[in-house]
């Protein structure tokens, strides 16, 4: 029997040793207190394996073998409705049987209580088998856990403190609808006039004079947002002007909203209307939607105000989910190009003993690797921030440090790979359309429906670009907040590049070096066009001026100009590290991380060379000026 798990080594490992698992199924079994739950960490990790296996084969076996049916049939929309064809409806099916949806939910919910680590493998193997199936799958299980997450961080689910049940909560009889798979959600965010900026948001949730809350307004592009409960983020607030944080992302608050109610007798009653299924170029079997709300029936989440902190902390899992998403496509790229390139003959040889399509080979194969690293160090940390924070009470209290290292090392990585992985799989499918010359941009061979899946990836939950500005401000900040550590570690990496034993470790350090140097550079611009800003000004109010008043839009603005290359240059760091911690524990991972190295290495010392050396005079014409500035660069590096 075919299976996507058992013919791939590198996922292998993360299910055998490259994950502490001991730690993660102790937090998720709140230390083995349940009396229904497992009674040590091998019984978990048995479970887990299992299910992944399961898995492995049933999207190998029944999802795959179909995807280019599915990219064909799509999604049909009549008399307001959008339904699946019978391929695709079978497949939901089959997943809602096989209870994947309640995979991560607590038991006394109706769920696995399975980690959610496990789930984000789940997701690779999904998406390596059709990522349109993967997308709509995350709906279901993804909205049942983020009516837990929000409820926890409202206060209104309870636990039972001996047991550590759950004895009650906002949406149980949701939840279990979600995880029998017979309704699934969305998050509605994006509108016609705005998608990143959030601050844009019209649609408006309104207290009636009985105290109820309605919502109206229109969302676009919502995916999945045929299902029935929708996480609508609109706005509460007006503002005093402009400056009044509730103008902006401060006045947004978030709602859950049926979109529909099925009677007794069979028929449906809408509450939202659902405009139009949206015509894409790609992920044909996952519905995305645009629906108006008008009036309708809303319920407050958490307090006022606070929508865009709440949308954050459901966002973050669901990039996270993107990135495993797109290493599932990535893949499939692979697979699929190195399987043309093994037969297809030219010049007296199979094309794969071509120097450049082996050298495209080479570098997909160690890239996905190099996702891989990133996206389960990401999800491990994520996992352990949330549950440490959320049941550390069950766990003999888990220490503060260790919960903001978590948070920490899941918030550094999360634009990273979001960003990175996003990239590959445009880049993959793509070199795998071209990998098979002709023949890859014909429908049969499948590589240009690759390409079509993939290019929404650097688009949908938080753009390349804004994944950038998040790494960049994250990076920046850290560094004017504390600027004697930086040195501190600056002093430190260096003695590290010079005199560390183990040869990787120095060729580590050195790239973490050039890293920081152009942090540094980044810093040293930023401060100085601060210090211009504030000239003429009293002394006196320098240094609040310096250290406090920063506007990111406008004294950020070199910066953000490099910004996607520094997140360039962060993530290549960033996965040599992991790599590195990973080559100590098992040197059979050595091998990885020289790999990684090999590109690596040159590709960091172009991308600090550009971003010490050039962007000035582009800044100057955004500015008004000229772009007689050139000369500038040099003396600006």
């Amino acid at each position: 029997m075919a299976s996507f798990l058992s013919d791939n080594e590198d996922l292998q490992y993360y299910l055998q040793d490259g994950i502490d698992w001991e730690t993660v199924a102790s937090v998720t079994e709140l230390g083995y207190r349940f009396a229904d739950g497992f009674r040590t960490a091998a019984e978990a990790l048995t479970f887990y394996r299992e299910i992944a296996a399961m898995v492995g084969e049933f999207v190998a076996e029944e999802i795959a073998p179909h995807a280019a049916q599915i990219d064909r049939d799509g999604v049909r929309f009549a008399n307001g409705e959008a339904t699946f064809p019978p391929r695709l409806e079978a497949i939901t099916r089959k997943i809602a049987e096989l209870g994947l949806h309640g995979l991560n939910l607590p038991r006394e919910l109706g769920g696995m209580n399975a980690p959610m680590l496990l789930y984000f493998i789940n997701a690779e193997l999904l998406a390596r088998a059709d990522v349109s199936v993967m997308t709509h799958y995350g709906f279901h299980s993804g909205t049942a856990m983020a009516m837990l997450v929000l409820s926890l961080l409202e206060g209104t689910t309870v636990h039972d403190p001996a047991t550590g049940l759950i004895t009650r909560t906002r949406w149980p009889a949701e939840m279990a609808e979600i995880a029998s798979g017979v309704a699934w959600g969305s998050m509605d965010i994006t509108e016609p006039d705005a998608g990143s900026d959030m601050a844009a948001l019209r649609a408006v949730g309104t207290q009636e004079a009985d105290g109820r809350w309605t919502l109206t307004g229109q969302k676009i592009f919502i995916t999945s947002g045929h299902g029935k409960y929708h996480f609508v983020v609109a706005r509460t607030e007006k503002g005093s002007g402009p400056d009044d944080p509730q103008a902006g992302l401060g006045g947004l608050s978030m709602f859950m909203v049926r979109a529909f109610r099925d009677e007794a007798d069979g028929r449906r009653t809408r509450l939202a209307t659902l405009d139009r299924i949206e015509e894409k170029l790609g992920h044909h079997g996952s519905a995305t939607v645009a629906i108006t709300f008008d009036r309708t029936p809303a319920e407050l989440v958490g307090k006022r105000g606070e929508g865009f902190r709440q949308m954050l902390e459901i966002m973050n899992h669901a990039r996270l989910g993107v990135g495993f998403e797109s290493i599932g496509l990535c893949e499939a790229a692979l697979r699929l190009a190195k399987g043309y390139a093994a037969e297809r003959r030219s010049m007296g040889k199979t094309i794969d003993r071509h120097e450049m399509i082996a050298d495209y080979l080479d570098e997909m194969e160690s890239d996905i690797v190099n996702l891989r690293a990133l996206a389960m160090h990401g999800a491990f940390h994520e996992e352990m921030a949330h549950k440490k924070a959320l049941f550390g009470k069950f766990l003999g209290g888990a220490r503060d440090t260790e919960i903001r290292a978590h948070r920490q090392a899941a918030r550094r990585t999360m634009p990273l790979l979001k960003y990175l992985a996003a990239e590959k799989a445009v880049e993959m499918a793509r070199r795998c359309l071209q990998i098979h010359g002709g023949n890859g941009y014909m429908h049969e061979f499948g590589a240009e429906k690759l390409l079509r899946d993939a290019l929404v990836m650097p688009i949908y939950e938080g753009t390349s670009q804004i994944q950038s500005l998040m790494a960049m401000k994250d990076t920046l900040t850290g560094i004017l907040r504390a600027p004697q550590e930086f040195v501190k570690r600056m002093a430190q990496t260096r003695w590290r590049s010079l005199s560390a034993r183990d040869g990787l470790e120095r060729r580590v350090a050195r790239l973490q070096l050039l890293s920081l140097a152009a942090q540094q550079h980044l810093v040293t611009r930023t401060m100085a066009a601060k210090v211009k800003t504030v000239q003429g000004q009293p002394l006196g109010t320098w240094r609040k001026a310096l250290f406090n008043q920063w506007n990111p839009k406008r004294d950020f603005a070199y910066a953000m100009l490099h910004a996607e290359r520094l997140t360039r240059l962060l993530a290549d760091e960033a996965i040599a590290e992991v790599l590195l911690a990973q080559a100590r524990r098992h040197p059979q991972r050595r091998e990885l991380l020289e790999r990684h190295l090999e590109r690596a290495e040159p590709r960091v010392k172009f991308l600090h060379d550009e971003i010490t050396s050039t962007g000035q005079r582009l800044l100057d014409l955004l500015a008004g000026g000229t772009s007689a500035s050139s000369g500038a660069e040099k003396a600006a590096g």
